[in-house]
């Protein structure tokens, strides 16, 4: 049976283009590690497996567009080989966190086999004068990690990570200052602000380059280019580590279009060595 037509596949598939709730991702990842278990559970085991209510596991179901649980279970049997497989839980809630992780982390790598994209961006970035960089809520740590960095090897990276009637403003400012693009990280749960600003961007002429958690986010009609990473939905707070790693990669390409990208680096090195910056 190929990867795109095992009943952990099927399954995904099945939960594409829903916008769950917290609970419901919790059910839905529950679902795709016991795929093939899941069409012989009932809606009592599998709330036990997932740790919600059953209740919680019917709504679940109506959330897809089925009837009830069993509507949804009739249905996983249909596409679902007759025979269930014994498949023992063997990792703990946390561990599965870290698998999924690991996971969105290999789409990643099979998306940058690509490179064009990031490299398209890359030049967008490395090219506006100043760099604006928008990340607000759950956004906000990608947004200061990537401009911590890039001001080492960019000559003017501004960072946007509070929200308030002064971000337009900031905008504005930039596109005065010349910048040309604008890079964003969009995450769940995906503030309107976020959204408004980025409309307001393109209105002011910035090219807009988003890094974000689907490519079919909220915010990907205010963007010229979006690369998506996903993030991790399997604790009561998203992780996002492909996200971050993505912002990284972003930033590598963005090096080859800098040309004094290197001696800002050599620079940066000789004077936190001479002021005793870090502890070796």
């Amino acid at each position: 049976m190929s990867g795109t037509d095992s009943p952990a596949a099927r399954l995904q598939a099945l939960f594409e283009g829903h916008r769950l709730t917290p609970t419901q991702r919790r059910i839905a990842h529950c679902m795709v590690r016991r795929a093939a278990d899941v069409p012989f559970l009932s809606s009592v085991e599998l709330a036990e497996l997932a740790g919600v209510s059953q209740p919680s596991v019917t709504r679940f179901a109506v959330a897809l567009g089925f009837d009830g649980y069993p509507a949804l279970r009739r249905h996983l049997r249909e596409v679902t080989p007759a025979e269930p497989v014994d498949r023992p839980v063997t990792r703990n809630e946390y561990q599965q966190a870290v698998e999924e992780e690991i996971e969105n982390l290999r789409h990643l790598a099979q998306a940058l086999a690509d490179p064009g994209p990031v490299r398209q961006a890359a030049r967008i970035l490395a090219a506006s004068r100043p760099l604006p960089v928008l990340g607000l809520r759950a956004a906000a740590a990608q947004a200061y990690g990537f401009a911590y960095f890039a001001a080492k090897v960019h000559p003017d990276v501004r960072l946007l990570d509070e929200g308030g009637t002064m971000l337009q403003d900031r905008i504005d400012s930039a596109v005065r200052a010349g910048a040309t693009a604008l890079l964003c990280f969009a995450l769940p749960r995906h503030p309107r602000e976020v959204v408004d600003t980025l409309a307001h961007a393109r209105d002011a002429g910035l090219t807009v380059v988003t890094v974000a958690d689907s490519a079919f986010a909220p915010v990907a009609k205010h963007s010229d280019v979006l690369l998506p990473a996903a993030v991790g939905t399997g604790l009561s707070f998203d992780t996002a580590c492909a996200p971050m790693l993505l912002g990284r990669v972003l930033l590598e390409a963005m090096c080859d279009d800098l040309p004094d990208a290197q001696a800002r680096l050599e620079e940066f090195d000789a004077t936190a060595a001479a002021r005793g910056l870090f502890v070796e």
